[in-house]
């Protein structure tokens, strides 16, 4: 997986918390730079640890799955990015005002489940995890910053475009990865 791969699916990771950011923008009458701030910090922290918490569940059982495991990746992201699409055009975003550290934390863990997820087929692909999650965080910081910034002034006109968006991406590398393993 190539630098650019890793910066699409960067982009593709932070979608959820995209949409979540740009409802919070939208929940919030008084929208200021510091709560803006605060979002962004929960997305991006922990769409950075998840994928670790998964390199390292992967590592510890890659004996065991390493001849499947582009079957696994495969799986796992068409799932995940079918999942967004579905979740995005069955119209269940609803959202509340609240940035308190539970809220917070709830939001940040339900949106980057698919983090970990991708975490584990990092693993299988021997990608470089400093790299990735760094890329993943800096990312993810900043599409949500902006999207509290957007959701605020524009509300939820593009909330629903911005994770099509992301799980279209998701089941594009699901596809790459299984034809890289298939026929190279």
């Amino acid at each position: 997986m190539g630098y650019i791969d890793i910066i699409f699916t960067s982009v593709a990771l932070s979608m959820d918390a995209a949409a979540v950011s740009i409802c919070k923008g939208l929940s919030i009458k008084k929208m200021s730079y510091k709560k803006s701030f605060i979002i962004a910090i929960y997305f991006s922290v922990f769409q950075m640890f998840m994928p670790f918490i998964g390199y390292i569940f992967a590592n510890t059982f890659s004996s065991a799955i390493v001849a499947v495991d582009h079957w696994i990746a495969f799986i796992l992201l068409f799932i995940i990015g079918a999942d967004m699409i579905r979740d995005s055009l069955s119209g269940n975003n609803e959202v509340d005002d609240k940035i308190d550290v539970k809220t917070m934390i709830l939001l940040a863990i339900a949106t980057s489940i698919d983090a970990l997820v991708v975490g584990i087929t990092f693993a299988f692909l021997n990608v470089n995890l400093l790299f990735a999650i760094l890329v993943i965080g800096i990312i993810t910081f900043t599409i949500t910053f902006i999207g509290t910034r957007i959701g605020n002034k524009f509300g939820r006109k593009y909330e629903n475009k911005a994770t099509i968006f992301g799980g279209i991406v998701l089941i594009y590398m699901a596809i790459e990865i299984l034809f890289d393993h298939l026929f190279t």
